[in-house]
């Protein structure tokens, strides 16, 4: 019982105590007339001072012996219809192209005001009834609309000439109804070129993989076209049609001498009932078709489309194709810059690392079928220097589509993300001469647009310009091993990229305000002379400081990294 009592009364206690202490102040609030002290923009957000972690980096360079031209090369997609336009008729053209080389590379290294691209991928150049190209219906012949085989001969050398390469799109897995094959083989069942396609009486029920039909109704039978009834599927059950397409290939490498060729929809090739990519099948043919390209040309290059997950683009690598498009990367480096974090891209680089073989894979931020960058970025230039920033400096090969680097806009429906490239503020973004382009450009051309964007040295244009020469300068940047560093602060990535004989640090800020306090630790290192040097804008830089075994304990190369900045250091 005396316990109790005594429980009680330090309770009691303890809550006169608590009502006799002094109460806590507020914060006073500020009054209507109170205005709020301006910080500007770009003031870092103060944190507390980080200790580095400290990591061990035992470099593993990356054999060169598996390594090839196109892992050296910046690759610049190009739709000819909206390039430029030579003659005035409204329509982009070869001569188009070749009067703007110069833009996009002028063979001299020593210049900087060129983009500095070294191959360039041409969507479908083949005779087509469409705007697009994709339906061929002479794979001998090129658009007449964009001028002549002896034309394109023409760019192809006057590319060479300025260490430019050209691939070209094939379109292997359908035809046009309008190729003469279709024609013969739609109007009479008994054809030769009949089994040059897939029919079915009654046709199956299964639709697409995204749920559109597959089999299109004539008088003469049904046919299989997986992505529309203009665009009939090739039967490669058929050796004949094999034998065809190789004479194809055979033609555009050794007779008219082109660098290799994008490959379109190449898991949609040969079908299994209702499995429509992907097959075993498919597989196989193009195992046969690496033997044929590479038995012409050991150096020509293919690069195919798989708009699929990473774990399924890979297993088209080594034997089947030199390289293929990264779809899962391309999305994190998107969602990187737009998000402002590292979260993304990090868990990519990853995964393609550990997927493929070194740097054979495709980069890209947006394509001719996608939403154009700057519109996904909600016309946000530092996020799309960002993605620029992670597209360059990261492993991989990279590819641009047109007008990428001025900030060129567009969304869906397709012909809205292939307009004319923006090349001034004249009438049509200087595009052409003519009344009336095939399609007019974006309305933001007078902003956008290369003229505009060349005479200012803080423009997403002179970005791309700096960046591409950078890693035209640095091997480390095109074929080198890629170790990421550990940083505390999401909105910060950095990693090494190095061969044998070079170190970079690349450090991009993806946010829109300043960073600080950021530190890097490597315990062991290669480190000889503790030489930094800011290879992008020629930055001061903190001395960097060796430890014993090569590496250095502390190290804040830039005491500000500034919004949305990039910094390319060498060490040595």
């Amino acid at each position: 019982m005396k316990r109790i009592f005594i429980f009680f009364g330090l309770i009691l206690i303890l809550l006169i105590a608590g009502c006799t202490a002094a109460p806590v102040e507020e914060s006073p609030k500020p009054t209507a007339t109170t205005e709020p002290t301006a910080v500007p923009a770009d003031t870092p957000t103060p944190r507390p001072t980080m200790t580095p972690k400290c990591t061990t980096w035992e470099p593993e360079t990356i054999d060169p012996e598996g390594l090839d031209w196109w892992n050296e090369t910046v690759f610049y997609e190009i739709f000819v219809r909206s390039f430029y336009d030579s003659d005035g008729d409204g329509i982009g053209d070869f001569n188009g192209i070749i009067e703007k080389l110069d833009y996009l590379n002028d063979g001299d290294p020593t210049t900087n005001q060129d983009l500095g691209i070294t191959g360039i991928w041409l969507m479908p150049i083949n005779a087509s009834p469409s705007y697009h190209g994709y339906d061929v219906t002479d794979y001998y012949a090129v658009n007449p609309e964009f001028g002549t085989l002896e034309d394109f001969q023409n760019l192809l050398e006057a590319a060479h000439e300025r260490g430019i390469s050209i691939i070209i799109d094939m379109v292997l897995n359908h035809t046009s109804t309008k190729h003469p094959w279709f024609e013969a083989a739609a109007a009479d069942p008994d054809s030769e070129y009949r089994d040059f396609f897939i029919w079915a009486d009654p046709p199956p029920s299964f639709e697409s993989p995204w749920g559109s039909d597959v089999w299109h109704d004539l008088e003469s039978g049904s046919y299989y076209g997986i992505f529309w009834a203009g665009m009939p599927d090739l039967n490669y059950e058929n050796p004949a049609v094999t034998a065809e397409m190789q004479e194809v290939i055979r033609f555009w490498l050794e007779d008219v001498g082109v660098d290799g060729f994008r490959l379109d929809a190449i898991k949609h090739l040969i079908e299994d009932g209702d499995i429509q990519e992907n097959t075993p099948a498919t597989h196989a043919w193009w195992e046969g078709f690496f033997d044929h390209y590479t038995s012409i040309n050991p150096q020509a290059l293919t690069v195919g489309e798989a708009w699929t997950s990473t774990d399924e683009v890979v297993k088209y690598i080594g034997d089947e194709m030199n390289i293929a498009f990264e779809f899962d990367t391309s999305g994190a480096m998107l969602e990187s810059s737009r998000s402002e974090t590292n979260r993304y891209i990090q868990q990519a680089h990853q995964l393609v690392l550990a997927s493929y073989p070194p740097h054979q894979y495709a980069t890209f931020l947006t394509n001719h079928d996608q939403g154009r960058v700057m519109s996904e970025l909600r016309n946000k230039d530092g996020q799309a220097k960002t993605a620029a920033s992670l597209l360059l400096t990261g492993p991989g090969v990279p590819f641009l589509y047109y007008g990428e680097e001025i900030g060129h806009t567009g969304r869906k429906p397709d012909e809205n993300i292939r307009t004319p490239m923006q090349w001034s503020d004249e009438k049509y973004a200087g595009f052409t001469s003519a009344d009336l382009p095939w399609r007019r450009p974006q309305d933001d051309y007078t902003e956008r647009n290369v003229a505009t964007q060349t005479a200012d040295a803080t423009s997403l244009l002179s970005h791309y310009r700096a960046l591409i020469q950078a890693r035209n300068e640095n091997p480390a940047l095109q074929t080198g091993s890629f170790f990421e560093l550990p940083t505390s602060d999401r909105r910060l990535y950095a990693f090494l990229r190095y061969t044998e004989e070079q170190t970079l640090l690349v450090l991009i800020n993806m946010s829109k305000t300043a960073i600080d306090d950021y530190r890097f630790c490597l315990s062991e290192g290669t480190f000889q002379s503790g030489t930094a040097t800011e290879i992008l804008h020629n930055s001061d830089l903190n001395p960097l400081e060796l430890n014993r075994a090569g590496g250095f304990d502390v190290y804040q190369p830039i005491d500000v990294l500034e919004a949305f900045s990039t910094y390319i250091i060498e060490l040595e």
